[in-house]
């Protein structure tokens, strides 16, 4: 789906009183949506999308028998808040949560109307849900990764750039994944001969800041962990990369094909469509305390050649095999 048709698809939710009066032997339903992207980002708006034609393969149509709130926080903690509070003033039927803290918010909002959430990570550590295999409370949905995944990071930039002996580690403080994966990181950084520098960011500037100071020193390479806010200012983090001859590896795939050198991470947009049938089960009668929390089956390594080659980086043979997708 293009991004015209998706504004198309999406902008049918205005024309909604119209197709409700015309066809009033149906139930108008009322999904919200609260995503910590930014509303103009290309990712934001595939996962959207994806959801979208996910509803419209369970036959639940925008603008005849469901309407959709949207509302986009783009990384701030006060808008995440203040939409998830507007969302459930609204009292839809259900609520998509996409990403850790906008699923953090909803559920301190409501422990009654059902969220099925997307690109979460370790649902149980947050309290989200009981266990994986009975959620047990008014929420259910996706995993991202779980934070072992994260020891994988700074193996690859080893791999791929082996006379680095430190990393800076960017992380948002404010969520429990910054913390979590950070963790995972620091545990496996010793085995790799590598020192572990974290860098906390809240604002450009504070991200062009900390990866200036840090490559003031040689042999350093960066890991992008996963995060709303990093992924938001990730046309900035990768300029910076760049700028600073830096080696990097980032979260989720889609930093490699923006122009990052290396991702390794699950495919996000692609959990939107599932998460789409879990709505619909849920309209229909189902409990989210009874949908098991769903996690991810396959991890995508993504390299980017052009990047590589702008960095003077020869990439291993062996790694060139074992990548998913190579940019060229």
């Amino acid at each position: 789906m293009n991004r015209r048709d998706f504004i198309t698809l999406l902008g049918g939710a205005a024309a909604w009183p119209l197709a409700a009066r015309a066809q009033q032997a149906e139930r108008m339903r009322r999904i919200g949506v609260l995503t910590a992207l930014a509303a103009n980002d290309p990712e934001g708006q595939a996962r959207v999308a994806a959801f979208l034609q996910g509803l419209e393969e369970s036959g639940w149509s925008v603008g005849r028998n469901v309407r959709i709130d949207i509302r986009w926080s783009a990384g701030n903690a006060d808008d995440t808040r203040k939409y998830a509070a507007e969302l459930v003033a609204l009292a839809p039927d259900i609520i998509l949560a996409t990403t850790t803290p906008a699923a953090a918010a909803l559920l301190q909002a409501t422990r009654t109307i059902p969220i099925v959430f997307t690109v979460v990570a370790d649902p149980v550590g947050a309290g989200f849900v009981d266990s994986l295999a009975r959620p047990g409370g008014n929420a259910t949905g996706f995993m991202a990764f779980e934070y072992g995944l994260a020891a994988k990071w700074p193996e690859l930039l080893k791999e791929i750039a082996p006379g680095t002996t430190r990393a800076a580690v960017l992380r948002d403080p404010a969520i429990t994944a910054g913390i979590g994966q950070f963790a995972a990181i620091q545990t496996a950084a010793p085995s790799l001969g590598m020192e572990i520098v974290p860098v906390n960011v809240r604002d450009p500037g504070e991200i062009e800041r900390g990866v200036a100071a840090f490559a003031r020193v040689p042999n350093g390479g960066v890991i992008v962990t996963g995060s709303p806010l990093l992924a938001l200012h990730r046309n900035l983090i990768i300029m910076l990369t760049a700028r600073h001859k830096l080696p990097a590896v980032y979260s989720n795939p889609y930093f490699a094909a923006d122009g990052g050198l290396m991702a390794y991470g699950p495919d996000l947009v692609g959990q939107h469509r599932p998460a789409a049938r879990y709505v619909d089960r849920i309209l229909k009668g189902e409990k989210p305390a009874d949908l098991p929390v769903q996690v991810p089956t396959k991890y995508e390594l993504v390299i980017n050649l052009r990047t590589a080659k702008a960095l003077g980086i020869e990439v291993p043979p062996t790694l060139l095999a074992r990548a998913d997708e190579v940019i060229e």
